[in-house]
């Protein structure tokens, strides 16, 4: 069996599983972000992203079991469309997307939902529950299934719609649960169709699998039970610093 062996590789790409697991089980925020950064700091994004399907879709098979009968059928409705609009202008323009440009495009998501982060915490007073519209739906849905395909941060432009929102927690996290499973499993069509799926990524896929099912069913062990106030902002100072580094990254090979 043909997989990566560089011990490097596996320095980043564990805990980055790890984190997207937990992520999957229901804590969500910087830890479903940071796995296809953290992993390209080794490899390439796009590799890093081919690799990281398979496992998402066996996270996506556990979290729909562990939240079964949580979700905003509203949410669904206008979300899911544009989701697969996104993963189609994905695919179609997959051919002009580089390396670098998508290095610096998950770098950039990073900040700005760190930063979005810091926002919030400064806020004095809470945000009023604001209601669905179908026009902000579909944008950021659109913009989820797009940066999603692209690197699997789509957590960002769905949560930018789906916070305001205000919905119970279990609610929240079952809808975003289904949201993903649908888009990673269509994603599967074009990620074959580009040929992303060879034996070597796949190998090393394989090789991460076990550590899935075991970050999912502790993330939503632990979303019921940890207090966020120290966690949080550690995990979202390293979204803040590979951010940094991904976009260093992607200016430095731009100006190469």
């Amino acid at each position: 069996m043909i997989f990566i062996s560089d011990p490097l590789f596996y320095l980043a790409a564990i805990p980055a599983v790890i984190f997207v697991g937990l992520s999957k089980g229901g804590l969500g925020g910087a830890m479903a972000l940071i796995g296809v950064p953290m992993m390209a700091l080794v490899t390439s994004p796009v590799k890093a992203a081919a690799i990281m399907l398979p496992i998402l879709i066996v996270m996506d098979i556990v979290s729909l079991w562990t939240w079964r009968g949580n979700y905003d059928l509203r949410t669904l409705k206008i979300m899911l469309p544009a989701g697969i609009l996104g993963i189609g202008i994905g695919w179609f323009t997959a051919a002009w997307v580089t390396v670098p440009q998508v290095r610096l495009l998950v770098g950039v998501i990073a900040l700005l939902f760190a930063a979005d982060y810091v926002r919030q915490r400064l806020r004095t007073a809470p945000e009023e529950p604001k209601p669905h519209n179908v026009a902000k739906g579909s944008f950021w849905g659109t913009l989820a299934g797009f940066t999603s395909f692209v690197s699997h941060a789509g957590g960002p432009p769905y949560q930018v719609y789906t916070l305001p929102l205000g919905q119970d927690p279990k609610l929240y996290v079952g809808t975003s649960v289904i949201f993903f499973a649908v888009v990673n499993a269509i994603k599967l069509v074009p990620y074959f169709a580009l040929g992303q799926f060879d034996a070597a990524n796949l190998s090393t896929s394989l090789v991460l699998m076990p550590i899935a099912p075991i970050a999912t069913i502790a993330g939503a062990w632990v979303v019921r039970r940890m207090n966020r106030t120290i966690f949080y902002p550690f995990m979202y100072t390293m979204v803040f610093l590979v951010g940094l580094k991904l976009v260093y990254d992607g200016i430095i090979s731009f100006a190469a």
